[in-house]
């Protein structure tokens, strides 16, 4: 498998956009997690050419215009990824959270017909192996109590992007709260 590897300059730090020959993305992490991304990249897909593109590929201008405030700039953006049944659903349902809103991790899981509330957990675990920053905007899923959680690319980085797109409402305090 040929996969193209675009590096993108961001206001969270480099970018590091992997997408297929069809245009299609595979993964999105940060220069700074570059080890864990490529032991994931190995994991996922074994054996697989990573070439460099020097330009930005599609997807990277429409990650541009999503960091000027184009929200809805990455919503057509075709992604490929290897995961389980349920991953795929948690993914798939994460990209139907509009910019500026949050869900927990129990509403989600309630969202995808789970009844049980433990479900939340293996949600969270879904949303926790998301390999595509960003794009598959995990970011907008939150605890039921508003916290944050957790975020494989970092907690400060999490907390950008809901105040990029307005999710936060109290930019004056230690910890601001969310839109619910």
């Amino acid at each position: 498998m040929k996969l193209l590897l675009n590096r993108i300059a961001s206001p969270l730090g480099d970018i590091l956009l992997v997408i297929d020959e069809d245009q299609r993305a595979r993964a999105l992490s940060f220069a700074d997690h570059q080890s864990r991304f490529l032991r994931q990249l190995d994991e996922r897909y074994g054996r697989y050419e990573l070439r460099d593109v020097p330009s930005p590929s599609p997807i990277g201008t429409k990650l541009a215009r999503y960091f000027a405030g184009e929200f809805d700039a990455l919503d057509d953006v075709q992604t490929a990824v290897e995961g389980s049944e349920l991953q795929h659903r948690v993914w798939t349902a994460m990209r139907g959270i509009p910019a500026g809103q949050v869900t927990s991790y129990g509403e989600l899981a309630r969202d995808l017909g789970y009844t049980d509330p433990r479900m939340a957990v293996e949600v969270g675990a879904a949303v926790g192996a998301n390999p595509i920053a960003i794009v598959v905007p995990c970011h907008r899923v939150i605890g039921k109590d508003g916290s944050l959680k957790g975020y494989a690319w970092g907690l400060h980085r999490k907390r950008w992007l809901l105040a990029h797109e307005g999710a936060m409402i109290r930019k004056d305090s230690a910890q601001p709260s969310l839109m619910l």
